[in-house]
């Protein structure tokens, strides 16, 4: 049989692999030599394993002695270069850690390998992890695989670009404020950021503060992202916010025994959004409510209260300042522009940052009384479709907003924890991709799993890759 390896996604590998209708060592090279081919115009991966295909030689002899085998058995995954990844470089986009290699792999890579997955490569990021744009000192900027003039999102910018593009079936990224919902959204692919702990930061830099970090699955099907997160989700000992158990269900495959109830909105309080973006959640609202889902247009009073991309900004400058002074004393010729700059801002006042804490509380009870009453949310990811590169502001309905407004819709569930999934369901007039943004209670993935299974069988653009 001939099958396109590079656009099917990392389930269906694992099936042909199992059966025997491909090997793991034809996979991995599939991959690396799309690698080879779409790399040079994207500068996605930054640093390919050179072990990869010994360890596909060794799953297919694992496989052929008939032994147990995971469920990612053969598979080929990448990572953001902020995940440790034993023996390869973990570099951190800067030129600080350049040359870098850990002894020891992150919890969740470690994750993805013992269920059989084969690291192929790692993945650029802005410096840091720490930008709306994949770009830095040491290995470069990302370009996305629809129009390389623009921006793949940050900071999972490179990892969102790899899988997009078919260099990677699966990949593992992190999420701050915008990192694994933003780039899925900007180049079609699909992201989750599970509930706050729900998957470890162990072998993650930084290490302090963790609060609002997040460690998230990218892929091109749903299915991926739930068998992923069912893979990487659960206490590992050490990450003292990681302490659920493992035992849950991912929703796919299932119904609730009564309507979904769905509210959906594209404003309430988080500032302009670009029409097409607004068009393509108002299209995903009423493909939900086809499926029997009961959907409600929506507002949320305390976004319309208390501004998240204002009281990130308060929480995360005191909060993150120390770790990039920490590491970036003397270092200071070797910093990113946007590293600089956050390295200069003004402290928070104490009482600002009691006033950011007192309000971030009023957003998880303005989210706790809109769940009461809904199963999820719908809205936008990003306010505007992928833009061009170094963008440093735009307009909206008369208004000039900064770049980091891309992240006015994603950011407050960082502040609360919640989890959030994006897919892609439409795309702009010049041919970009436009997602949408599913939400649910903290650890009911299930429920965004199981409505974004229902949307991709209804996606209009289902199916789609870049022609690069």
């Amino acid at each position: 049989m001939t099958v396109d390896l590079i656009h099917v996604d990392a389930s269906k590998l694992a099936e042909l692999i199992r059966t025997g209708e491909v090997s793991s060592v034809e996979v991995v090279r599939a991959h690396l030599d799309r690698v080879e081919a779409a790399n040079p115009r994207l500068n996605a991966v930054v640093t390919r394993v050179d072990e990869a295909l010994n360890a596909a030689r060794a799953a297919d002899e694992a496989l052929a002695a008939g032994g147990e085998v995971g469920p990612l058995h053969g598979v080929p995954f990448t990572a953001k270069d902020s995940f440790d990844t034993a023996g390869v470089p973990t570099q951190r986009g800067s030129p600080i850690f350049a040359g870098r290699i850990p002894d020891t792999d992150s919890t969740a890579v470690a994750r993805m390998k013992s269920a059989g997955a084969i690291l192929l490569a790692k993945t650029n990021l802005p410096e840091f992890s720490y930008w709306v744009e994949t770009d830095n000192l040491l290995t470069g900027r990302t370009n996305n695989p629809w129009d390389v003039n623009r921006s793949s999102g940050g900071s999972s910018g490179g990892e969102s670009a790899a899988i997009a593009a078919g260099m990677s079936p699966l990949g593992l990224g992190t999420d701050l404020s915008i990192s694994v919902r933003g780039p899925a959204a900007d180049t079609g692919i699909m992201a989750l950021k599970p509930t706050h702990g729900r998957i470890p930061m162990t072998g993650i830099w930084p290490r302090q503060p963790r609060r609002n970090w997040h460690v998230g699955p990218m892929a091109r099907s749903i299915r991926d992202l739930a068998l992923a997160y069912a893979l990487l989700a659960g206490p590992d000992g050490d990450d003292g916010f990681a302490t659920v158990p493992r035992d849950f269900d991912t929703g796919l495959g299932t119904s609730p025994d009564r309507p979904v109830r769905l509210g959906w909105l594209v404003d309430s309080g988080l500032g302009p959004t670009h029409p097409e973006v607004a068009a393509t959640v108002r299209a995903a609202a009423e493909a939900l409510r086809s499926t029997g889902a009961q959907v409600d247009s929506v507002s949320i009073p305390a976004l319309e209260r208390d501004n998240p991309l204002e009281l990130w900004n308060k929480l995360s400058i005191m909060e993150v300042k120390p770790a990039f002074q920490q590491v970036t004393a003397g270092h200071e010729d070797q910093m990113f522009s946007y590293s600089k700059f956050v390295a200069q801002l003004p402290d928070t006042s104490m009482d600002d940052y009691v006033q950011a804490e007192q309000a971030v509380e009023r957003l998880r009870d303005g989210f706790a009384e809109y769940f009461h009453h809904y199963d999820a949310l719908l809205m936008p990811v990003t306010t505007i479709p992928a833009h061009e590169h170094q963008l440093s502001e735009f307009t909206l309905d008369g208004r000039t907003m900064g770049a980091f407004h891309v992240s006015s819709t994603t950011v407050p569930f960082n502040l609360t924890g919640h989890p959030a999934l994006s897919m892609r369901f439409g795309t702009s007039s010049d041919g970009m991709p436009i997602g949408v943004q599913l939400v649910a209670n903290p650890y009911a993935e299930s429920t965004i799993l199981h409505l974004a299974s229902l949307l991709e069988t209804l996606s209009p653009v289902r199916d789609q890759h870049p022609s690069l």
